[in-house]
This record gives C-alpha cells, sequence and structure tokens, in this order.
C-alpha cells in the first residue's frame, strides 16, 4: 500500500480573524464533522517558509545559532526564512536565504523534503532544499538586526548533527527533519534520485 496524505477542505460555516500581525494572523473558523457537528478551530495563517540543508564537500552542514523568544532558546538551525512575496518562487527565497544569513552561494539546488510544521494549529508550509557545491559569495555581506546580530555560525559534521537530534540536543524542526532527510537520501538512492530544485509545491504554488 503507497502512503500518500491527499487534499481534502471540510465545510466551514463561518470564519473569522481575531488577531493579524505583520506576517502571520489567527483566523478561528467554524468546520463541520462527519457527524454533522460544528467544531471550533483555532490557527495561525503562515505565509510558508524555505530552509536549506547546506551539505559542503567535507560532509559538514552550515549551521546557525539563534534565539528564538517564543521558546526562551538558542538554537541551532539550518538557514530559513519567510516566502515574503505571495506566489514566491521558493528557490530563489532559498537562494536569498542562504546568502543573507551566510553570504554563501551554491551550484546544486535539489527538493529534500516538504513539511507541514504544525498542522494542528497552524498551516505553515516548508520546503526544505538540499545545497551543495558551496562557495563564499561575492560582494559585501547582508546587514543584519535584531536577533539575527547575535547570530553564531559553524559547519559541522552531519553525523553530529544526527547524533545531536536524536539525543534530543538539537530541537530546531527544519534542522532535525533535514538532517534524518539527507542521511537517509545518502543510505538509499543517492542525491540524483532527489526531486529537481523547481519541483512542483501544490501547498504554496508558484511560477518558475
Amino acid at each position: 500500500m503507497q502512503l500518500q496524505d491527499t487534499p481534502e477542505e471540510w465545510r466551514v460555516v463561518a470564519t473569522t480573524t481575531p488577531f493579524e500581525g505583520n506576517k502571520t494572523s489567527v483566523r478561528t473558523d467554524d468546520v463541520v464533522m462527519p457527524d454533522g457537528s460544528v467544531a471550533r478551530r483555532d490557527y495561525q495563517v503562515h505565509p510558508g517558509s524555505v530552509a536549506v540543508l547546506a551539505l559542503d564537500g567535507e560532509g559538514r552542514v552550515l549551521v546557525l545559532r539563534q534565539y528564538r523568544h517564543p521558546v526562551r532558546h538558542k538554537l541551532w538551525e539550518i538557514p530559513a526564512g519567510l516566502l515574503d512575496v505571495p506566489g514566491e518562487n521558493p528557490l530563489h527565497a532559498a537562494q536569498r536565504e542562504l546568502y543573507e544569513e551566510a553570504h554563501v552561494k551554491a551550484e546544486d539546488w535539489r527538493v529534500l523534503t516538504d513539511v507541514y510544521t504544525t498542522p494542528g494549529g497552524c498551516d505553515e508550509a516548508v520546503r526544505i532544499f538540499l545545497a551543495r557545491d558551496l562557495s563564499e559569495a561575492e560582494g559585501e555581506r547582508f546587514e543584519v538586526a535584531e536577533e539575527e546580530a547575535d547570530m553564531e555560525l559553524a559547519r559541522v559534521p552531519l553525523e553530529e548533527l544526527v547524533r545531536g537530534a536524536l539525543a534530543g540536543e538539537l530541537h530546531n524542526n527544519c534542522l532535525v527533519v533535514g538532517v534524518l532527510a539527507v542521511t537517509a537520501a545518502q543510505a538509499g538512492a543517492g542525491f540524483e534520485a532527489l526531486r529537481p530544485a523547481e519541483a512542483p509545491w501544490p501547498a504554496r504554488p508558484f511560477e518558475k
């Protein structure tokens, strides 16, 4: 049996937006359940994100350490960012984030995996890319601010990140999913079998 997620949309009889923020909002929907009853569901509306697992020629992953106020932690993460423009090409957004956060460019891009981060309470969809053939970007570094001004940058062996994820020492979802997915790809059909960087993404449709 092939397991595959399928789109489905239950009927909404009422909807409100009690909060609108700078990038996200909160929506309240009254949803008709299979038995005909109506249940209220609150969730965050999110534009979507991209993340980049950048793997260098020595088998090291480019990671960043950044303060995340909601969880009161400094987390090790892979470069990531919002899809700021509706319909934005996710590959272009990922290339921008890798440049802005690490001042690095990559010649080889593939889709590693697509995930919904918190489907019970948020509609955020994230596309995680694998980037290889890394080199320093040209020009001046992007000027960072706020939490990013305190960011640390490191290159860590892939196996050390896998160990940290399984030991409960690393918690960022894109990092954990990314390092486990790239390890599985290495052990399986290899990177050449991954989807191309411009593969369709039904969760966040875009123009190439």
